[in-house]
C-alpha cells in the first residue's frame, strides 16, 4: 500500500475528512477493480467487499447507486419492486459523467451529485467491510452501519 494518494483516491478521502469520517484511505498495489480482485489483495472474503454498482433510472437518466456484498448478484427486478424504479444498464460514460468515477473504483460516496442509494442488506452480517476509493487500486476500511450515514442509503435485500 502507499502512502501518497492519486487525484481520485485523494478526493474521496477529502470527500470523507471534510464530513467528519476517520476513515483511511489506502491504494494497494495490486488491483481492486472486481470483488474477488479486492477480496485477494486485501486477504478478506469477497462478501467483505462493497462493490458499487450505477444503474440509471429509464425515462429520467438518473443514476443510482447500488452498494453490494462482493458475494451476491444483484436482482435488479426485486430493487424495482421495492422502489418503483425501472433500472436500465449504466455505461461507462455515462458513469463517469454523472458520478465522478470510473467503473471498477467507484466509491459509496463523494460523487459529482449526491446519490440515490440502495444498501445491500447482507453486507450487515459482516463487523468489517471495504469499499472502493475513486480507482481500481483504492479502498477503505468501515463497518456497514458507517453506509448508514455515509450514503444516507435504503437497506434492501437485493441478492438474486
Amino acid at each position: 500500500m502507499t502512502s501518497i494518494l492519486s487525484d481520485s483516491a485523494q478526493r474521496v478521502q477529502d470527500f470523507m475528512a471534510a464530513r467528519g469520517f476517520s476513515f483511511e484511505v489506502k491504494e494497494l498495489s495490486s488491483s481492486a477493480r472486481t470483488a474477488q480482485e479486492a477480496a485477494d489483495s486485501i486477504g478478506c472474503t469477497v462478501g467483505q467487499i462493497a462493490k458499487s454498482l450505477v444503474f440509471r433510472v429509464k425515462g429520467t437518466d438518473l443514476p443510482v447507486l447500488v452498494v453490494a456484498s462482493g458475494s451476491n448478484r444483484v436482482d435488479v427486478a426485486k430493487i424495482e419492486q421495492v422502489t418503483g424504479m425501472e433500472l436500465g444498464k449504466a455505461d461507462g460514460s455515462f458513469v463517469k459523467e454523472k458520478v465522478g468515477y470510473a467503473i471498477g473504483g467507484i466509491p459509496p460516496a463523494g460523487h459529482r451529485v449526491p446519490l440515490k442509494t440502495i444498501l445491500d442488506i447482507d453486507l450487515k452480517k459482516y463487523d468489517v467491510i471495504w469499499a472502493a476509493a475513486g480507482t481500481p487500486h483504492a479502498v477503505f476500511r468501515l463497518q456497514p452501519a458507517d453506509l448508514d450515514s455515509l450514503t444516507a442509503g435504503v437497506w434492501l435485500e437485493l441478492s438474486e
